[in-house]
């Protein structure tokens, strides 16, 4: 027995959580990022815990990794020079993708820049049918021709994207097999093998981000695993995944695109378990870190996943949890545009040198700042006493802003904090309005180290039914990698109608999907448990454009069980179905999970006294001040009631709680906070 580590590093701090395999409990522990120095948070943390807790790197049995490198690469487009090979007369694929622009009632709108430009993009004379049948082999000195080409255009690596590969991947297999030979220094990423779907612009896509951020993540990788070695920490290593399951470290390296967002979906895992294990089937997820605030609906535990995640300006088509991230971060920088009007994000501060008040070198006023401004925060230590928060500072820094709209410091500072909610209000009614939920059903799950600090002014927006602050929100992310089960998806194209004919051809490709799922699980992963399998199908209506994932039982694939289960899904989204209508079944899709150990939620005593605070502050909320109470959370027992205003130091967040809100102390001890005014 030993400790099982989950770490996720964020722009301001690296949050570690630690499962003790002996009695089931969990620790957690924050340090400071470091961007300039990747890899030295691990060091720090690991010095930190061994200080602390006496815990030896040698005693490590398990360690995992959520890391937002992919994502960062593809959002400050700093990835790899890589060229795209592709079917000859198609070199256009990139330039015209969808003919869609980014903002639809904007004349003046235009669609970013393709990560890979024409000129490194090379036709080869190959060609495979709709059918999958090869009608034009690709030839040796064609392929020749295009790697001298690459090389010349300084390329470092090659992404393989032919017509129809979906069907049929031999053509790009067998030019993989050429460039090996022709150029081994290469590194080559195939569309087939990267994620085999229907529609050339999206699997093009997803190949070509994998190809752009392979070699960052990969040094990245190689350097966390280095520095992991070099501290004694001997175990496997795994990286949690975008589906929101984890992977060894050597897969990672091979298929980056199935971990680009792979912080992100860590704390979704993280919070619906919790969630889940504490009695509330319905929430979304808020994580609010240094850069971002990140929401996805959680029902019963269980994420909506889908494909087509925006990835900075690309959309990325391997299954993700489906998060909606605004640049609305602790971190994020306040500013006046140039006709004097307050701005927020997405500019952040991160963690070097982080908000003005944290005291290590920033100049720029953020949401941090805004509430430090407000006296609503920096009571009680922050980030495991790395930060004591300078109120003054904060003040001073946002002064030139609130000399500039003629308005007092605190009026700027409620302003910044109605500015950051108002933009994260937008993001989330989208995201509830694509999954057909009410938001007054749901409780907002808290996490994050500025979660707390926003949720209830979010909450208040969205007329939810409340919201839940866990007992260590700021690791929460760290813990979701920890408990994510092994996870892995599979895909085939078939194109079928729902009919006696097609359906009977269905029994070859799940047999076929079912046992390379059960090899990579048992055999590549080394898995000893039991196998879960969730089977679904992209479906459609005849004549429709696009699918819905529909969940299919394997035990019953029927024409009539699948057409049904399409037509309840699709009345369940929008209201309406056509039973009579013929259905096709476009993708099938199959997902395999392999459980790992849980902890065992802790249920504190409960409270034998009122709760009192440690003292009264002057805090401001929309610009008005009120006499604040300031609640210390380890005083804190299932039981204890109290009213807002007030605030609840800890030392991974802060909760703010404004008035008009109440706060009750649940059995495992969470806040749960509801509204008392309407």
């Amino acid at each position: 027995m030993g400790y099982r580590i989950g770490v996720d590093v964020g722009g301001s701090f690296t949050d570690f959580a630690v499962f003790n395999e002996d009695d089931a409990t969990i620790s957690s522990l924050k340090v400071f990022s470091r961007p300039d120095a990747p890899g030295e948070e691990i060091v720090a943390g690991l010095d930190a815990l061994a200080a602390r807790d006496g815990l030896s790197p040698e005693a490590v049995s398990y360690f995992t990794h959520g890391t937002t490198v992919g994502v960062n690469t593809v959002i400050q487009r700093n990835g790899h020079d890589v060229a795209l090979f592709t079917t000859r007369n198609f070199e256009d694929v990139l330039q015209v993708a969808r003919l869609k622009i980014p903002q639809i009632h904007n004349l003046y709108s235009r669609r970013p820049d393709p990560l890979i430009p024409r000129e490194r993009v090379f036709g080869i004379a190959e060609r495979t049918e709709a059918t999958g049948t090869v009608a034009l082999a690709p030839e040796r000195e064609e392929v020749a021709r295009a790697v001298a080409a690459a090389r010349a255009a300084g390329c470092g690596g090659i992404v393989l994207a032919f017509l129809h590969s979906y069907r049929n991947p031999g053509n790009e297999r067998a030019v993989k097999a050429m460039i090996a030979e022709m150029a081994p220094d290469l590194p080559v990423v195939s569309s087939a093998e990267t994620w085999p779907v229907i529609r050339e612009y999206e699997r093009t896509i997803t190949a070509v981000i994998s190809g752009y951020v392979q070699p960052r993540v990969a040094h990245y990788l190689d350097r966390f695993e280095t520095v992991l070695r070099d501290r004694g920490v001997s175990c496997p290593l795994h990286i949690t995944k975008t589906n929101g399951g984890v992977m060894g470290i050597d897969q990672a390296r091979a298929e980056c695109v199935q971990m680009i967002l792979s912080g992100t979906a860590s704390g979704v895992i993280g919070a619906g378990y919790l969630a889940q294990q504490c009695g509330f089937p319905k929430i979304l997820s808020l994580d609010i870190g240094g850069t971002s605030a990140d929401v996805a609906v959680i029902q019963n535990g269980v994420p909506e996943y889908g494909v087509g995640e925006l990835i900075g300006d690309f959309q990325i088509h391997v299954p993700s949890v489906s998060v909606s991230s605004v640049g609305q971060g602790g971190g994020s920088v306040a500013w006046a545009d140039p006709l004097g009007v307050l701005r927020v994000g997405p500019d952040s501060a991160g963690s070097t040198p982080g908000p003005v008040c944290y005291g290590r070198g920033g100049t720029r006023p953020t949401i941090t700042d805004a509430m430090a401004a407000s006296n609503l925060i920096g009571h009680t230590p922050l980030g495991y006493g790395a930060v004591q928060v300078d109120h003054a500072a904060a003040r001073a820094a946002i002064a030139p802003l609130a000399e500039g709209l003629g308005i007092a410091v605190e009026e700027t500072a409620a302003n910044i904090i109605e500015i950051s909610v108002s933009s994260m209000y937008a993001e989330v009614s989208g995201l509830t309005s694509r999954f057909g939920i009410d938001p007054r059903e749901f409780h907002m799950f808290a996490f994050g180290g500025a979660g707390a600090m926003l949720a209830c002014f979010l909450a208040r927006e969205l007329d939810m039914r409340g919201v839940v602050v866990p007992t260590t929100p700021g690791v929460v992310s760290a813990l979701g990698g920890l408990i994510a089960d092994l996870k892995n998806d599979f895909i085939r194209t078939l194109y079928i109608d729902v009919t006696a004919e097609g359906v009977a051809a269905l029994a070859a490709p799940v047999a076929e999907l079912m046992q390379t799922a059960r090899d990579w699980l048992l055999v590549k992963q080394g898995f000893e448990g039991e196998a879960r399998f969730s089977l679904s199908g992209d479906m459609r209506y005849l004549g429709q454009s696009y699918e819905l994932e529909t969940p299919l039982d394997p035990e019953n694939l029927t024409q009539e069980a699948i057409a049904a289960a399409f037509h309840a899904e699709h009345e369940r989204l929008y209201g309406r179905a056509d039973p009579t209508a013929l259905v096709q079944l476009v993708n099938l899709r199959l997902v395999v999970a392999g459980a790992t150990p849980k902890p065992r939620l802790h249920e504190p005593a409960p409270a034998s006294a009122p709760a009192l605070p440690e003292k009264t502050v002057t805090g401001w909320f929309d610009g008005a001040a009120h006499d604040t109470p300031v609640y210390a959370r380890a005083t804190l027992a299932p039981g204890h009631a109290f009213d807002g205003p007030a605030i609840v130091g800890q030392e991974d967040t802060t909760t703010v709680v404004p008035p008009g809100f109440a706060v009750t102390v649940d059995r495992f001890g969470n806040l749960v906070i509801t509204r008392t005014e309407a």
